[in-house]
């Protein structure tokens, strides 16, 4: 059984494999979020988001949710090195100053009991108001509360994350292969939930809820994660972000000193930076 006690004795008892790159030519941000890592799972791309953080630095950092995956741990340990890479990075990067706010998710959930605390640095909320740059207050949460299938039909939650386990595993064959001639990495999940008209309905109400809600608290516009689907809309006077994940799309939600936001596609990002020098050494 997973419990927050033994994942920090286990935590505790390992060292990063790969020490952090220290860049000279970081880019900085004032805020950075990113949810639905999804660490102790097979789907979770460990390699593009440790590139990410040791390609980026921020003021604030908000981890929106289904950093680890709690429900897939219970059945089996599952934790590759590269993972306690990505929490070691993650506790290092409060150490070194910046303000780093974990806002637990559903597969995480057993998080939230410590709400209110923090451990080495790092502050458990249920959400939080975020102030940009340029005055806008906006509602961060994980989103999972809107989900009416994870808060009516628990079950039947289940069985879809058992589902969606069976599509990230042929993900991962999709892209060893791809890898092997080449070829940049490409989601098929994240294909295949765009093929599908009620997974696009569903997407679409949920971030019409999710809206309302930061309307409703006469709030400027919501962050949230969950869905794995990096999007920015307007709804109204509200502006709807999502930061996507790090299992599908490799996304990030980033906030400029001016107060800008961006999501960044770091599959995209790496891939621009990676094939040009595989393409010389082929030559």
């Amino acid at each position: 059984m997973f419990a927050p006690e033994d994942f920090a004795d286990r935590i505790a008892s390992l060292r990063p494999s790969q020490p952090e790159v220290r860049k000279s030519d970081r880019r900085r941000y004032r805020t950075i979020w990113i949810s639905d890592v999804h660490l102790g799972t097979r789907g979770c791309n460990a390699d593009l988001l440790i590139d990410f953080l040791d390609s980026v630095d921020s003021d604030t950092l908000f981890l929106v949710g289904d950093i680890i995956d709690g429900w897939r741990l219970k059945k089996s340990w599952y934790w590759p090195a590269k993972h306690n890479d990505i929490v070691w990075r993650l506790l290092k990067r409060a150490k070194r100053g910046t303000r780093v706010i974990y806002i637990p998710g559903n597969h995480d959930e057993v998080f939230r009991q410590f709400t209110g605390l923090s451990f080495g640095g790092v502050e458990i909320r249920s959400k939080a108001i975020h102030e940009t740059a340029d005055g806008r207050r906006l509602l961060v949460l994980h989103g999972d509360e809107f989900d009416a299938v994870v808060l009516y039909a628990r079950w039947l939650a289940f069985l879809g994350d058992a589902a969606y386990e069976m599509l990230m595993k042929l993900n991962t064959v999709v892209n060893k292969v791809r890898a092997r001639f080449g070829m940049p990495y490409w989601s098929l999940s994240k294909h295949a939930k765009h093929k599908v008209k009620n997974a696009v309905e569903f997407i679409s109400r949920f971030e019409e809820a999710v809206a309302k809600a930061a309307g409703d608290r006469q709030l400027d516009g919501v962050v949230c994660g969950h869905i794995h689907t990096a999007e920015e809309r307007q709804f109204g006077d509200v502006v709807y972000y999502n930061d996507g994940d790090w299992v599908e799309g490799c996304t990030a939600l980033v906030e400029h000193f001016n107060g800008t936001m961006e999501i960044l596609h770091w599959a995209d990002e790496m891939n621009a930076r990676v094939l040009p020098m595989q393409q010389a050494n082929a030559a």
